[in-house]
């Protein structure tokens, strides 16, 4: 069943969409999302399109919000670079660790952004974003992302423009942790490999064809986002820049030098 495609508009968003999407007249179309089904409604997938920074944020955990009476409702993500112009950054957590009060601080007069790790990024860069990670999403960069499929989002800082603040909320969960260099890694474009393995979602690319390997791995329903090439789910094509729910992998075929992303939720 392919997904509904969902267009926001962001104000740092782009006018004019690159490949293979198309643009909406007069409007600045900042995300993409593909509307969760009922069948598996916890996993989001959705394209990031920055021409400008976009906020210092964070995200509770599950705990958090389970705590807080929000119910289930925490957020990690992960990001795979499939545009970037020269220079372009994205900053996971910081440079040293810092305390919640440098934090606020920071926050509230701007140097927040001199305290975060900033990563210069090319296409195929991937990073795994825990909850509570302070994190931000730099000018001239597309990602497509895969999180918890939650709304709560916590800004620290937002370069002035008039959106609303979170600060009491954000830094009561945000982690001054410095970047962990285990959640960055390059994925070249032709390579099957496991992204994420838990806690609450797995991800995998796979390049040419399915294996007995991912036939066990995801014995249930899952997402299928073609990155190259065309992919079949139920003998219905699809190709890049649309998302797609198969109740198995059976019903998932690859056609040669077809690259996609596959995602369900964690067995565990």
């Amino acid at each position: 069943m392919r997904l509904k495609k969902l267009y926001a508009e962001k104000i740092w968003g782009l006018e004019t969409l690159p490949p293979p999407f198309t643009s909406v007249r007069d409007k600045r179309i900042g995300e993409i999302w593909f509307e969760p089904p009922e069948a598996l409604p916890e996993i989001l997938v959705k394209y990031i399109f920055a021409n400008e920074k976009l906020s210092v944020q964070c995200h509770p955990s599950d705990v958090q919000t389970l705590a807080a009476g929000l119910g289930k409702q925490g957020k990690e993500e992960c990001w795979l670079v499939v545009a970037a112009d020269e220079g372009a950054q994205l900053a996971v957590g910081f440079t040293e660790d810092i305390n919640a009060q440098t934090m606020r601080t920071a926050a509230i007069d701007g140097s927040i952004e001199s305290f975060l790790a900033w990563h210069d990024v090319e296409v195929g860069d991937f990073f795994y974003i825990p909850a509570n990670t302070v994190h931000a999403i730099g000018a001239g960069v597309t990602i497509v992302e895969i999180q918890q499929n939650s709304d709560i989002t916590y800004r620290l800082y937002d370069y002035g423009r008039p959106r609303e603040l979170h600060l009491d909320d954000g830094i009561r969960v945000a982690s001054g942790k410095r970047f962990d260099p285990s959640t960055r890694r390059r994925v070249p474009p032709a390579l099957t490999t496991t992204l994420v393995h838990g806690p609450h979602f797995r991800l995998d690319q796979v390049a040419g064809g399915l294996s007995d390997e991912q036939h066990a791995a995801y014995p249930g329903k899952v997402l299928i986002i073609p990155r190259a090439g065309e992919i079949e789910v139920a003998g219905e094509s699809l190709e890049p820049g649309e998302c797609a729910l198969a109740s198995r992998l059976d019903e998932v075929n690859f056609h040669a030098n077809a690259v996609g992303l596959i995602a369900a939720v964690h067995p565990g």
